[in-house]
């Protein structure tokens, strides 16, 4: 109870001082805004990067929420802002279809307890509901309530939510994302390699 006081909190913080200004909401979908903030709304309640393996609860299962990896800023938001659970999303899409998901971790079926956490899972399971779009260097090419991943030092996956916000230079919006040091909105768009461009709407 005390962990949804906190995040119910921060999202109470963002809707009065840091959400985005009117203008900016004005160019952005309905959609893309509430997944947004919902991603921002994470900011200063996940605190801390923590990837060890936990029994969840099933469906809407969820770590503590001071801490998590990437993908549960992904998740979180898609929760907080639709009540869609892409723990139970990936469970049933992998029960049905195992074969076609990534087996780098030597599973031999599907575990709800972690599937939807791992970013090679996420990526497969967009692609798979038609949520893939072109990677491209060009900012532009990039929406906010987009979806992109990344590889750090060429092994590490990563993911974000894309901002409606801008860098300083006005160049690029900037990421919402866990990278280590709990959830931040950060100019981080082409920090790293980029693997994965996705936009799920429902």
């Amino acid at each position: 109870m005390f962990q949804k006081i906190i995040f119910v909190l921060g999202l109470a913080l963002c809707a009065v001082g840091v959400t985005a200004t009117a203008q900016d909401k004005a160019l952005v979908s309905d959609h893309a805004q509430k997944l947004i903030d919902a991603a921002r709304a994470q900011i200063g309640v996940t605190l801390y990067y923590n990837g060890a393996y936990q029994k969840l609860s099933y469906p809407n299962g969820d770590v503590p929420q001071d801490r998590g990896v990437c993908t549960d800023v992904i998740i979180r938001a898609y929760r907080l802002a639709f009540h869609y659970d892409l723990q139970s999303k990936v469970h049933e899409d992998m029960s049905a279809h195992f074969s076609v998901y990534p087996k780098i971790w030597g599973l031999t079926r599907p575990d709800a307890n972690i599937d939807h956490r791992r970013v090679p899972n996420l990526q497969k399971f967009f692609e798979r509901h038609g949520a893939s779009l072109p990677i491209s260097k060009n900012p532009n090419d990039y929406q906010p309530g987009d979806m992109v991943t990344q590889m750090i030092g060429g092994k590490l996956p990563h993911i974000g939510i894309v901002s409606q916000r801008k860098s300083a230079d006005q160049k690029r919006y900037l990421l919402i994302h866990n990278i280590g040091a709990g959830t931040q909105e950060e100019d981080a768009l082409f920090s790293h390699p980029m693997t994965g461009h996705y936009r799920l709407i429902f």
